[in-house]
């Protein structure tokens, strides 16, 4: 037993490897493993003391328990039956192909990533760039939402800033799982996205085996009580318009609902801006008719790069306002009840409505309408059109700049004038060639609000996400 044994330098080096291995794999993952669950614990505990919904169970279940759950659920399995004999192929090739999409569909919900980091960077982050303004909100009307309901906030899209915002000001309420596109799947976007709930989705996708597995994730989510936000408009507004809804989502929500198991109460909320951060690329893709948005790299940098010199010399200026508003939450038992055929199509028209209701006015869209209606204007005149308009939002009770004219127009010219989209001569405000396609961005936001003939907001057929 004492005997000296001589070995080759590599077999001993793998023996210490994979001893190395052993004993990290019994005794040192397990160990921190346990150190970060009791953290995390902590942190829910403490978490939920002040929140007005606390985390749900569901959430906070392990990924992998998830991924398991959501691809042995009967609806997926008879899914993957079905693409197999279809496509004609064996159903372990369609199982994995189910597993594939569960596992690119469901987070990895880190409560100390989201209240610890997240909802700090949010709200720093919409701090720094506007000034936040809330418009409506019925405080009495939020308080008496169901606390075992699962609530839905629908949203128009209007920039990427509307995940930060939307998570800072409903930090209260609690934890929000968002339904976000093939743009943040790429690296290091994802991790980061998925460790704050997130949930991806294909939004072009057309085959039957994907959609009903997101299906399936969203309706065990919402009958698990999450609090979730989706964008009906299923993407970026091109031309500052609301757009019409797409039914997806909503339609997979519905189609599951049973008002015995849980209700689910939908909560409009409407944001506006006085300054959208992507808007001539948001307006050129409008123009060329396609959704990419893909500028160039050295583009983003050299953006970032100002940006960051104008902080850093205590030269940046905030962007202006940005401005949200909730409307009047919508029951879907109450929806259910009264036996509407089409319901997921009544029920995205409605929401969409109540949205364009709250549509918060900001200077920006309400003074690029005087400019663009009136042509060569003068700053006094401009000044009392405003003042004329804002009297109107505030007999519609639509909410509206805080400020008053005098203060608000003098602001927003400066700012206009800075992007080059406006000049001065002689006395007279002109909009310029490259400042009447954003200009008329910024006024579409609001048409419906001043226009004597709204129109209509558009139908869609589309059942798409």
């Amino acid at each position: 037993m004492s005997q000296t044994i001589t070995l080759p330098v590599w077999a001993f080096v793998l023996i210490v490897l994979f001893a190395g291995v052993t004993f990290a794999s019994h005794f040192l993952f397990p160990s921190v493993r346990w150190f970060f669950r009791k953290r995390a614990e902590r942190v829910i505990a403490r978490v939920n003391k002040k929140l007005q919904r606390p985390i749900e169970p569901f959430k906070l279940a392990r990924r992998y328990d998830m991924i398991q759950r959501l691809i042995y659920d009967p609806q997926v399995t008879q899914a993957i039956v079905d693409h197999a004999r279809r496509n004609n192929v064996p159903e372990n090739v369609a199982f994995e192909k189910a597993r594939h999409y569960a596992r690119e569909i469901v987070p990895s919900f880190s409560a100390t990533a989201y209240f610890s980091i997240g909802i700090r960077l949010a709200r720093w982050l919409s701090k720094s760039l506007y000034r936040i303004q809330l418009g409506t909100l019925d405080r009495r009307r939020m308080a008496e939402i169901d606390p075992d309901a699962a609530v839905v906030f629908v949203i128009n899209h209007r920039s990427n800033m509307d995940y930060v915002l939307v998570t800072y000001l409903a930090s209260n309420a609690g934890a929000l799982s968002y339904a976000v596109g093939e743009w943040a799947r790429i690296w290091p976007l994802s991790p980061i996205i998925r460790a704050m709930g997130a949930y991806f989705i294909r939004r072009q996708s057309r085959g039957a085996l994907y959609r009903r597995v997101l299906s399936r994730y969203v309706q065990m989510a919402t009958r698990g009580g999450v609090t979730q936000a989706v964008f009906p408009e299923g993407g970026l507004t091109l031309d500052g318009k609301l757009a019409a809804p797409r039914t997806g989502l909503l339609n997979y929500i519905i189609e599951d609902f049973d008002p015995a198991q849980r209700e689910v109460i939908f909560v409009p909320v409407a944001l506006n801006y006085d300054r959208v951060l992507e808007d001539t690329i948001l307006i050129a893709a409008g123009k060329s008719g396609t959704r990419r948005f893909r500028p160039p790299l050295w583009r983003l940098l050299r953006r970032l790069g100002k940006h960051l010199w104008l902080r850093l010399t205590g030269r940046f200026q905030r962007y202006g306002t940005a401005s949200v508003s909730f409307g009047e939450p919508l029951e879907l038992s109450k929806f259910v009840s009264t036996g509407t055929p089409d319901l997921t199509q009544k029920v995205a028209l409605t929401l969409m409505q109540r949205i364009a209701d709250v549509t918060p006015v900001t200077g920006v869209p309400l003074v690029a309408r005087h400019l663009l209606s009136a042509g060569d204007i003068s700053q006094d005149a401009l000044i009392a059109a405003v003042a004329q308009s804002m009297q109107q939002l505030q007999d519609k009770h639509v909410p509206r700049p805080r400020r008053t004219a005098e203060t608000l127009v003098p602001d927003v010219l400066a700012r206009l004038e800075a992007r080059r989209l406006i000049s001065l001569q002689g006395g007279a405000i002109t909009v310029t060639g490259i400042g009447t396609p954003i200009l008329t961005y910024y006024a579409n936001s609001i048409a419906h609000h001043l226009d004597i003939v709204a129109e209509p907001l558009p139908v869609s057929a589309s059942q798409q996400t």
